[in-house]
């Protein structure tokens, strides 16, 4: 059963974070610092076993190495790529040798890779090169086969660590966001819901005020007495419709910020919207025009239904595309038509026209309802020599559907 809307969410329980989630630099400057010290200072001795060596021992070239290589880990979240280059850069001349000991650094940035970086060619690219520059290390050094495949396992397991990190991470922003969505479309249908119902139970006192002070106005003259009880009753159902249409407002009323205080926009409004769709690269033209005032729920729709069009157009044709809007009242000055033509040859077109006609989305699906809510119609689809139409009908006056 879906929650009221204003019903508060129960918090989820805190999910533990760690020191690399909390402070990320200081932890990941700690990391390079230790793998500096740990390749400086301790080396691999007979059947295995590490040893420390004094500062003075490690000559000053590898020394530095060292340090480009710990430094460069620093910026592993921001740049794994990169900073796995680098590392592998200063491993590399001490290949074989005694000095060869920034695995570990190899193996921070190798798990860096998989964790943050999203690229899907390089990240294994960059496991293929570690695993190759490990067994030339143990080759050179003519290590057991053993010891070989257990450091290749070792350097293959921290990349796909990380990787197997960063999918859950993405699938759980994925869920994250398909549970919100899945939330305001709740909340929209139950919130459509109740504003059918507070129209049903407006529409039936604005009624029953109809009757009322019909009643009273015929008895007025002959009983002044039944009118004025009749007239006390049009006024309490009066109030009780206000505070009913209050509640229906307030239903309705989006959640964004589009619903801050200030004049909506209409037809005098077209030209700043023409002028920003130019600026993304439609080529636009506007003939005709509305001088006359209209009615406020008629403007709003004129501007809206446009720049649905319009976006449309940018979305399924792309930038370049020829684009017109015309204007015009219809015979009799009774409504207004809005028409938009493209001629679907910009830079990014869409697979066909009747593609976009059936399943464009839910904008010609809002523009048609917003017209059939004034009473109006609007149809939409392919012109014949390529490209789309759409001409929404727009009643000035008349009552809403």
């Amino acid at each position: 059963m879906a929650q009221p809307a204003g019903t508060p969410v129960r918090s989820m329980p805190a999910r533990f974070r760690g020191p690399f989630a909390r402070w990320p630099r200081a932890a990941d400057a700690t990391l390079a610092a230790a793998a500096f010290l740990s390749a400086t200072f301790l080396e691999g001795g007979p059947g295995g076993a590490v040893t420390v060596r004094p500062v003075t021992d490690v000559p000053l070239p590898f020394l530095l190495l060292y340090a480009v290589a710990g430094a460069a880990l620093c910026r592993r979240r921001r740049r794994p790529v990169a900073v796995l280059c680098v590392v592998l850069a200063a491993w590399a001349p001490t290949l074989g040798g005694s000095y060869s000991t920034l695995g570990g650094a190899v193996a921070i940035a190798l798990y860096g890779v998989g964790r943050y970086s999203g690229d899907e060619r390089w990240s294994p690219l960059g496991a293929v090169a570690v695993v190759t520059a490990v067994t030339v290390d143990g080759l050179l050094r003519l290590a057991p086969r053993e010891e070989i495949g257990f450091g290749c396992l070792v350097m293959s397991g921290a990349w796909y660590a990380g990787r197997r990190l960063r999918l859950r991470a993405e699938h759980g922003a994925r869920l994250r966001l398909e549970q919100a969505a899945e939330t305001r479309r709740i909340v929209a249908e139950e919130r459509t819901h109740i504003a059918r119902e507070s129209h049903d139970v407006v529409a039936h006192r604005v009624s029953m005020m109809t009757v009322q002070a019909g009643a009273a106005r015929m008895v007025a003259a002959e009983d002044p007495r039944s009118a004025l009880e009749a007239m006390t009753a049009v006024e309490e159902a009066g109030r009780q419709a206000l505070d009913e249409l209050r509640h229906l407002l307030g239903v309705l009323r989006p959640e964004t910020g589009r619903d801050a205080l200030g004049p909506q926009p209409g037809p005098a409004d077209l030209p700043r919207l023409v002028a920003q769709v130019r600026d993304a690269g439609l080529r636009v033209s506007v003939t005709g025009g509305l001088r006359d005032p209209l009615p406020v729920r008629v403007e709003l729709s004129v501007y809206r239904i446009v720049q649905e069009a319009l976006t449309n157009v940018l979305k399924h044709s792309g930038p370049g595309t020829r684009t017109e809007v015309r204007l015009r009242y219809d015979e009799g000055g009774r409504g207004v038509t809005v028409e938009v033509l493209d001629d679907g040859r910009g830079a990014a077109r869409s697979a066909s026209d009747t593609a976009r006609a059936g399943a464009g989305g839910h904008g010609i699906v809002g523009m048609r309802e917003r017209a059939l809510l004034l009473g109006g119609s609007l149809d939409a689809g392919p012109r014949p020599g390529g490209g789309f139409r759409l001409t929404a009908h727009l009643p000035v006056q008349g009552e809403r559907a």
